[in-house]
């Protein structure tokens, strides 16, 4: 419910306005499970409104903690439903990354998550709940609070468009969480139109691209929905995005053996680069069950980090975290 309608409610009940900022400030700011936590207000309105309401809160089902640090939670829904969610720590900070479903819409063939069909979208509050227990576990764990957020958990966020940010609105605001926008990253396997809208909208977030080739007939080998949604769409959203936003574009890129690890597909690449500012992450692939793609050679990503960077295109490779716990980029699938 939004403030003005708790607001509303206890005007309708005979009690003062006031008492919805109250109950506000303890479910967002506060993060309280139980009206019972709400030690400000009366025992009798409490009573009122355990009558009335239900706080579907979520509950970190099991934690798994990898030899690295990371930090891997399945977090159980008020339906039963389960989602992971994964705490990942550096020297310097701790960042969050959170699910925008249970499951996937999406059928990227070297993801764990994309083999579960998707169920549900998560809605704000269930987003805002896994970012809260993250900040908890950073606070409790590592000394300090949770510096960053990445939309790279399960599902595509933004085939959940609506609720992602409207999460994102909570956790930026003062009677939310209060983080910067500018910590934030959603990050999208690309759907043209949700790229334009959130362009329109003028959000202040980041954005990332799963990219993994710039080469139409090979991505849509490896992500059959780009032959719904081609490079030629997604690069006019993205050339759109940067107009509108003046934000450079992060590529989230795999090098697999025998798929793009070539210098053809290096040259797309730069191409693709060149028409709005950008970055590449070049990350480190982590295996799901079937062992059919596999990390290219040393040798490979060596030479798509010299010739981006002969390009003048910044690039960084990127090692994983909690592979131990299957916790890495691509790995979340709720085997427990």
């Amino acid at each position: 419910m939004t403030k003005d309608q708790l607001r509303d409610f206890f005007v309708d009940q005979g009690d003062k306005a006031f008492r919805g900022n109250q109950v506000y400030e303890w479910l967002w700011q506060k993060s309280a499970h139980s009206f019972d936590a709400m030690t400000n207000i009366s025992k009798e309105t409490r009573s009122m409104l355990e009558e009335h309401f239900v706080i579907n809160h979520i509950k970190v089902d099991q934690m798994q903690r990898s030899s690295d640090g990371t930090i891997k939670n399945a977090v159980r829904l008020h339906d039963g439903l389960v989602v992971e969610s994964v705490l990942i720590p550096t020297e310097t900070r701790t960042t969050a990354c959170v699910s925008s479903q249970v499951g996937c819409s999406l059928d990227c063939r070297f993801c764990a998550t994309a083999r579960l069909k998707r169920m549900r979208n998560l809605n704000p509050d269930e987003i805002y709940d896994q970012v809260v227990a993250i900040d908890n576990e950073s606070r409790l764990y590592f000394n300090r609070p949770l510096s960053n957020i990445v939309f790279m958990g399960m599902g595509e966020p933004l085939m959940n468009y609506n609720n992602v940010l409207n999460a994102i609105e909570k956790i930026t605001s003062p009677e939310g969480l209060g983080m910067s926008p500018k910590r934030i990253v959603v990050s999208t396997s690309g759907v043209p139109k949700m790229i334009k809208r959130m362009a329109d909208e003028k959000v202040k977030f980041g954005l990332a691209v799963s990219l993994h080739s710039a080469i139409d007939e090979v991505r849509t080998s490896i992500m059959p929905f780009n032959a719904t949604f081609p490079l030629k769409d997604l690069r006019e959203a993205l050339e759109y995005w940067y107009a509108q936003t003046k934000s450079r574009i992060t590529y989230e890129y795999v090098v697999w053996s025998g798929i793009n690890d070539t210098k053809e597909a290096v040259d797309a690449l730069v191409k693709f680069c060149k028409f709005a500012p950008s970055k590449v992450n070049i990350i480190e692939y982590n295996p799901i069950d079937d062992g059919e793609f596999q990390q290219a050679s040393a040798k490979a990503v060596e030479m798509y980090q010299n010739i981006l960077e002969q390009n003048g295109i910044t690039v960084t490779v990127r090692r994983s975290r909690g592979k131990d716990i299957d916790a890495a980029c691509g790995q979340l699938a709720n085997k427990q």
